[in-house]
């Protein structure tokens, strides 16, 4: 589905925000299931070719390699319960989260084990690509609440987690180039 045909299956009066718009301008016509199923090994990849400077901060206030890759975690964890409020519940409300605060808080120390966190997120990844792909169409277009950004359908919800690991292995990748010095 494009974006417009997308956009258009939102409850009456709802209206994209800018970060809704660049991570599904990031996604474009990607087929988000192929994205998201891609990411562990992506990710993977990231971790092998940062080597040393994988928790090194570009600059102060910076995530480094790590941080990003805990971040998109982080948010499966958090994507993986809001899918299932969302399928399951009738207009479910959808609480946000400081991802900086996260990031900072819970990614920050050098001893967090990295294998621990990618079988966390592989497993989640998995069950939520395979929960996509067994869902009967018609339960796409459920939505719940999000309070900030308003109502966010489960298709939509799918295509912006999408949009976000690439957004954020961009932001990995830049990164770790910034550390390197190129």
């Amino acid at each position: 589905m494009n974006d417009a045909a997308l956009l258009a299956t939102q409850p009456e009066g709802w209206q994209p925000n800018d970060y809704q718009r660049t991570l599904l301008g990031r996604l474009a016509d990607g087929d988000p299931a192929d994205v998201q199923a891609a990411t562990p090994a992506a990710i993977r990849a990231l971790i092998a070719e940062a080597g040393d400077d994988l928790r090194t901060r570009p600059a102060e206030a910076e995530w480094s390699v790590f941080q990003c890759i805990g971040h998109i975690c982080d948010a499966e964890l958090v994507i993986a319960g809001r899918y299932r409020w969302i399928l399951a519940h009738a207009v479910p409300e959808i609480v946000p989260y400081d991802q900086d605060l996260w990031a900072n808080r819970l990614h920050g120390p050098q001893d967090e084990d990295l294998e621990m966190l990618l079988a966390t997120f592989e497993a989640l990844r998995r069950a939520d690509v395979d929960l996509w792909r067994r869902a009967p169409e018609s339960d796409r277009a459920r939505f719940g609440v999000h309070l900030e950004r308003g109502p966010e359908s489960y298709e939509l919800t799918f295509r912006l987690t999408a949009g976000h690991d690439l957004v954020h292995m961009d932001q990995a990748r830049a990164a770790l180039a910034q550390v390197r010095g190129r």
